[in-house]
């Protein structure tokens, strides 16, 4: 499946600024959510091929949000990289046990990024 849709989910305005510009710079269509609300309803309204998960977000955090969505039947084909502050293994390890499939620490490496979703598609 070629991935062309990616939804960013990040708190940090900051962030789904550089991520829409670096996935826009590559031919992506790229929606954003701020939380794991928005997050649902982008998934709603328009279903993405990729999503890239922040961890630290205000309320629901990325780690139970990607549990929700892979554990959910009409999203669990819906790949999800972990994009997070959180460089220790353990977080790695937790975040791929909740469904994500890939991991990348902030900051994220723009190759690597590019690397890992290609290596999905």
């Amino acid at each position: 499946m070629a991935i062309k849709k990616v939804l960013v989910v990040d708190d940090s305005k900051t962030e789904l600024m550089f991520m829409t510009d670096l996935l826009q710079k590559q031919g992506f269509a790229v929606r954003t959510a701020e939380s794991a609300e928005d997050a649902f309803k982008r998934l709603a309204e328009d279903r993405p091929d990729l999503i890239l998960m922040d961890v630290v977000m205000p309320g629901q955090n990325g780690f139970q949000l990607t549990r929700s969505i892979t554990r959910d039947p009409l999203y669990t084909g819906i790949p999800i990289i972990m994009c997070t502050s959180k460089n220790q293994e353990t977080d790695r390890v937790w975040g791929m046990r909740q469904g994500a499939r890939d991991y990348v620490t902030k900051p994220v490496d723009a190759d690597e990024l590019m690397a890992k979703i290609k290596a999905l598609g």
